[in-house]
């Protein structure tokens, strides 16, 4: 019984696991809060959150609440300024709205398409002048649109395509920033040995592509796509040049006009204002939409090497 007593507290008086000898063994420190950083995120969240619950505020006032109430306290008209929206110049705002969805879907599904490509060829063949390529591509992500949209204009205002969709469709197929990321994804998602089973399979290069390498690019794809579709739907540059017909005006350029005539007709500022908020709606539904694929296995179904 002794020898018992004698066992057990020879072990509570034996250091812990990884304990000096001759130490007591204390609590658990505490796990300390990055007080700072926490901060510096907290000021950047509220200093991009504010522009947005300011749009939202005075989206529900009147003109008169616009400029009498405090800045952020809502208003009680918001019904309506979205009926003086829906109904200035027939719906012309809607129609606005159909231009940048045409724009922005069409634009972002052709570039993400001709990024997928690119970015594969770039990340899986090997041929001479590859890397030449690619640091011309990466010089046209440094290269700032406004340098380019006057060249563009020229050159289209040669084909007779100024004025039309196809003006601004067109400059925005072809994304270095897009490409970029393909070829980067391609080379994270695409592994060597999938693509030379298939090809011992007997697959072709484009059924390698379609098959193998496309799903396995998904997320990336889907990332591309989420980024140009919000860049061409705040395009405000490109279709400012390009375009004089306000009816295929996008959404941007049409609130701009909108706001210029507001010196003239303050009435206007509350529409600018609601058909504001009302532009941000289509992007968090996209982002909701489809941030579920972010989360697929980059390598479903594929062997490992």
């Amino acid at each position: 019984m002794s020898s018992l007593a004698a066992q057990n507290s020879a072990r509570e008086a034996a250091p812990a696991a990884g304990a000096a000898p001759g130490t007591t063994q204390g609590p658990p420190p505490r796990r300390r809060v990055a007080f700072v950083p926490t901060l510096v995120l907290l000021l950047g969240a509220v200093y991009c959150l504010l522009p947005v619950a300011w749009v939202v505020m005075a989206a529900t006032k009147s003109g008169k609440e616009l400029f009498s109430t405090l800045t952020l306290l809502p208003g009680t008209g918001f019904a309506d300024n979205l009926a003086d929206l829906t109904a200035y110049r027939d719906g012309i705002y809607w129609q606005w709205m159909g231009n940048s969805a045409l724009y922005a879907g069409l634009g972002a599904l052709l570039s993400t398409a001709v990024s997928a490509v690119s970015g594969y060829a770039l990340a899986v063949y090997r041929f001479r002048g590859r890397e030449t390529v690619f640091n011309i591509l990466l010089a046209g992500v440094l290269m700032p649109p406004v340098i380019l949209a006057i060249p563009q204009y020229l050159l289209l205002a040669k084909a007779d395509l100024t004025d039309s969709y196809a003006s601004v469709l067109l400059p925005l197929v072809l994304s270095p920033y897009g490409v970029y990321l393909g070829r980067i994804y391609a080379t994270a998602a695409v592994p060597a040995d999938v693509v030379e089973a298939g090809r011992m399979d007997g697959a072709g290069e484009w059924r390698i592509f379609a098959r193998i390498g496309l799903p396995m690019m998904v997320p990336g794809l889907v990332t591309i796509f989420l980024f140009q579709f919000v860049a061409i739907w705040n395009n405000f540059l490109l279709p400012y040049i390009m375009l004089s017909d306000d009816e295929k005006f996008p959404m941007t350029l049409g609130l701009f006009t909108l706001l210029a005539q507001g010196n003239s007709q303050p009435a206007l500022y509350t529409l600018v204002i609601t058909g504001s908020l009302l532009a941000i709606v289509p992007l968090i539904a996209l982002f909701l939409v489809i941030q579920r694929f972010w989360s697929l296995d980059l390598l479903s179904g594929a062997v490992k090497s």
